[in-house]
Order: C-alpha cells, then sequence, then structure tokens
C-alpha cells in the first residue's frame, strides 16, 4: 500500500502561480509512476500531469503544457507540480495518484493510490 498526502492548494488571482506537493509513504516510492489529475465540480475527474518513477519521462495534458512542471524527489517521497499561469479554469480539486505497473499514463483507471485531493481556486 502506498498512502498519498497533497498540500499546497489554495485560492490564487489569475496570473498567479502555486506548487503543489504529494507526499507517499508505505511502499516504495520510486518503483512507481505519478501522476496529477484534476477534478472540477460537475465534471469527470481529468488527466493534468505524469512522471516516471525515474523522471526521465515527463507527460502532461493539452491544457497544462507549458504552464505546469511536474517533478519527483524519490529521495524526499515527494511529486511536485508547478502551476503557472493560473487560469479560473485551473479551479478543481487536485489529486495525486500512484500509477500500477500496467495500462495508459493518463488515464485514471490505471492508477492504484490516490491521495485525498486540494483544492486550488483561481480568481479572477
Amino acid at each position: 500500500q502506498v498512502q498519498l498526502v497533497e498540500s499546497g492548494g489554495g485560492l490564487v488571482q489569475a496570473g498567479g502561480s502555486l506548487r503543489l506537493s504529494c507526499v507517499a509513504s508505505g511502499r516504495t516510492f520510486s518503483a512507481y509512476a505519478m501522476g496529477w489529475f484534476r477534478q472540477a465540480p460537475g465534471k469527470e475527474r481529468e488527466f493534468v500531469a505524469a512522471i516516471s518513477w525515474s523522471a526521465g519521462n515527463t507527460y502532461y495534458a493539452d491544457s497544462v503544457k507549458g504552464r505546469c512542471t511536474i517533478s519527483r524527489d524519490n529521495a524526499a517521497n515527494t511529486v511536485y507540480l508547478q502551476m503557472n499561469s493560473l487560469k479560473r479554469e485551473d479551479t478543481a480539486v487536485y489529486y495525486c495518484a500512484g500509477k500500477g505497473p500496467y495500462g495508459s499514463i493518463s488515464h485514471d483507471l490505471f492508477y492504484n493510490y490516490w491521495g485525498q485531493g486540494t483544492q486550488v481556486t483561481v480568481s479572477s
């Protein structure tokens, strides 16, 4: 089992920045690809970004490409999501997730472990 705890959400003005953190405990964190997903009110959960276990590969949704950077520190069991130039449409609950060994890295179906989420609200 892997336990994930997100932090760093909050209220920010459009154009501002936030850095989300996700600390993992339990099984070997470094063995898992990690992802960030988000869910806005009334919408389905959607992929935001992901990073391979070695941090050699990163993946982004088109909606955040160029504005967000995912990174990880395996020694600290932590994955980060730096979000810049935030827009109102980025408002959502953001979830950190640990991926299983199979399937698409951008589909939440293939992630086995989830945090409780952290709220990001972008005001105009």
